[in-house]
C-alpha cells in the first residue's frame, strides 16, 4: 500500500450516505493515515420549503445506518452542527483534529455548490488541501455537450451522447478508516432535531443495506417487466430506488452496472428491453441535473421565458391548492395520486405528472405551489428533477397533450357545464364533487364533465391504503390529434419521469 500523504483527513457526507463505491471516501482512506467521517447537521427549525418529515425520517435512518458501518471499519460517524455556516462548522473540525485535508463529494445544485466554493475559499486560508470529486452522477453537466460544445435542451440526443460515454466502474468499500478516539460529536439526529412531528408515512426503509436489498430485489422481480408496465399505476414496477440515490445509500455507477448485467443474464428480450429502459432514466435523471447546472435560473423562474409573467388563479379560492394537496378534487386518479403521496413519501411516475398537470392546467394555480408541497413530501424529491421539469420544457420538443376527457369520465359531453354543481368537498368516489367552483371558471369549454360516471376508480380505500390503486386505471393518453396542444410546455412535470 502507498505511503499516506496526510495524517489526517476529514470526509464530510452529504448525500453520499453509504460505503461502498463513495468516491471521495475512497481516496481519503488511500490518502490519510486516519479518516474523520463527518455529517453537518442543519439548523432550521419547524418548517423548510424542500423537505419534511417523511424526508427527514428517511435521512434520519440512514445516517443511523451509516454509523453502524462505519464501526465495521473502525470509523465513527461525527456530527456536528451548523451554527452559522458549514465552512465554519468544518474550521472548527479542522482545529479539533488538526486535520490537513477535506474531502467530498460535488452537489449538483447551485446551493451546494455555493457552500463547497465557501468551503473551498476557508481551507486554502487554513493551508488545508481540498480534495472534491464526482460521484452524485455518472457525467456532470460539462461531460455531455453537443458537438458544438454547447449543453444540450432536449433530452433525446443528450441521451445517445450519455448512453455512448464511457461508464466508471464502481469503487470498493473501504477496509480501515482509523478514526482517532475522542472527538466531540452531537448525537445521531432524530425529527426532534429540526421541531418536526412524524406523520407516521409508510415510507421504504433507509439505509445501505436495505437499499442493497431494495435493488437487488427490482432487477429479480419488477424491473424484469418495467418496460410493459411503467405506465400503469396498480402494476407496481418501479424500482423504489428514488430515495437511495437522492440520499446516496446506492451510487449511480451500481445502480446502472447491476442493470446492464442483469440484462446481460436475462433469457428473455422483453425482459432486456425493460432494464435498458430502466437505464434510460438514470440518464434523465442526469439530464435534467445537467440542465440545472447550465441553467440555475430556472430555480425561480420558467425555463421557457415566452411562459413567464402568467397570471395564476388564487390558491385559496374554493380551497382549491388544499383540495389538491388532500386528495379531496373528486377526480379518482389525481386524488389516488395524493393520497399515495401523503401516505407513504411517494407517488407514481405517471401519476406525478397527471396530480400536477391537473395543478397547473386545469386549477390554474402556479407550478411553484406544487413544487415545494412535492418537495415537502417526496422521500425521493430531487431540486433538479422537480424544478427543472416544473419550470418548462427548455426547448420544443414534442409536446404531451391534454390528458383526454374520455379518459377521465367516459364519451365527451355536449360543450355545456352545470353551473350550480357547486359542492365543496370531493372524494375519490365522487366526480361531481370536483372544484367545480373553481373548475367552471377556468374552463370555457367542457372537456371534464362533470356529470359523466368515471370509468376510473380506486378500489375501496381503507385507513392503510387510501390511495390505493386498482388495475382499471389507466395511463391518460390523447384520444385523437384533434386535442389542444399542451400550450404550457412542460410546466405540469412538476417532477419529471425519473420516478425509479
Amino acid at each position: 500500500m502507498p505511503q499516506a500523504t496526510y495524517q489526517t483527513a476529514i470526509h464530510w457526507f452529504r448525500r453520499d450516505l453509504r460505503l461502498s463505491d463513495n468516491t471521495a471516501l475512497h481516496h481519503a482512506c488511500l490518502a490519510a493515515e486516519q479518516v474523520v467521517p463527518v455529517y453537518l447537521l442543519s439548523n432550521w427549525n419547524g418548517k423548510h420549503a424542500w423537505t419534511g418529515p417523511a424526508r427527514q425520517r428517511f435521512l434520519c435512518g440512514c445516517l443511523e445506518s451509516l454509523a453502524e458501518n462505519l464501526k465495521t471499519c473502525a470509523g465513527r460517524l461525527i456530527f456536528r452542527n451548523i451554527a452559522t455556516t458549514q465552512a465554519d462548522a468544518l474550521e472548527q473540525l479542522i482545529k479539533d483534529t488538526k486535520a490537513d485535508a477535506v474531502f467530498f463529494n460535488r452537489d449538483p445544485d447551485p446551493f451546494g455548490r455555493e457552500m463547497e466554493n465557501a468551503v473551498r475559499e476557508r481551507c486554502r486560508s487554513l493551508g488545508v488541501e481540498v480534495h472534491d470529486h464526482k460521484d452524485v452522477v455518472q457525467h456532470e453537466p460539462a461531460e455531455i455537450l453537443t458537438g458544438s460544445g454547447t449543453p444540450y435542451k432536449v433530452y433525446t440526443p443528450y441521451s445517445k451522447t450519455w448512453f455512448d460515454a464511457p461508464k466508471t466502474d464502481p469503487l470498493p468499500r473501504p477496509k480501515h478508516l482509523n478514526t482517532p478516539k475522542g472527538i466531540a460529536s452531537e448525537k445521531t439526529p432524530a425529527l426532534t432535531h429540526w421541531d418536526l412531528n412524524d406523520n407516521d408515512a409508510d415510507i421504504v426503509e433507509p439505509g445501505e443495506h436495505a437499499a442493497r436489498k431494495r435493488l437487488r430485489d427490482a432487477l429479480n422481480g419488477p424491473l424484469l417487466s418495467y418496460q410493459q408496465k411503467r405506465n400503469l399505476p396498480a402494476a407496481d414496477v418501479a424500482s423504489r430506488l428514488g430515495p437511495d440515490l437522492r440520499f446516496g445509500t446506492l451510487s449511480p455507477r451500481e445502480v446502472f452496472q447491476k442493470a446492464r448485467e442483469a440484462a446481460n443474464d436475462a433469457d428473455r428480450s422483453s425482459a432486456r428491453e425493460s432494464l435498458h429502459t430502466f437505464q434510460k432514466q438514470l440518464a434523465w435523471r442526469e439530464f435534467f441535473m445537467a440542465i440545472l447546472g447550465h441553467f440555475p435560473e430556472v430555480l425561480e423562474h420558467e425555463f421557457n421565458e415566452k411562459w413567464r409573467g402568467l397570471e395564476w388563479h388564487d390558491p385559496d379560492e374554493n380551497d382549491a391548492l388544499d383540495r389538491w394537496q388532500q386528495g379531496r378534487t373528486g377526480f379518482p386518479i389525481v386524488d389516488a395520486g395524493m393520497r399515495q403521496l401523503n401516505a407513504t413519501g411517494y407517488q407514481h411516475n405517471r401519476v406525478r405528472m397527471i396530480t400536477a398537470m391537473f395543478l397547473t392546467k386545469d386549477l390554474h394555480l402556479d407550478w411553484r405551489l406544487g413544487e415545494r408541497y412535492f418537495m415537502q413530501q417526496l422521500v425521493d424529491g430531487e431540486i433538479a428533477n422537480n424544478t427543472v421539469a416544473g419550470s418548462g420544457q427548455p426547448e420544443p420538443a414534442p409536446m404531451p397533450r391534454r390528458i383526454s376527457a374520455s379518459r377521465i369520465h367516459g364519451p365527451r359531453a355536449n360543450a355545456t357545464t352545470t353551473t350550480e354543481n357547486t359542492s365543496s368537498v370531493g372524494s375519490p368516489s365522487s366526480p361531481t364533487s370536483i372544484l367545480s367552483a373553481s373548475l367552471r371558471l377556468r374552463q370555457k369549454e367542457s372537456r371534464w364533465p362533470m356529470t359523466t360516471p368515471s370509468p376510473w376508480s380506486t378500489t375501496k380505500p381503507s385507513a392503510n391504503e387510501p390511495w390505493k390503486f386498482s388495475n382499471a386505471m389507466r395511463m391518460a393518453r390523447p384520444a385523437d390529434q384533434a386535442q389542444l396542444e399542451y400550450q404550457c410546455s412542460c410546466r405540469s412535470k412538476l417532477t419529471n419521469i425519473t420516478v425509479l
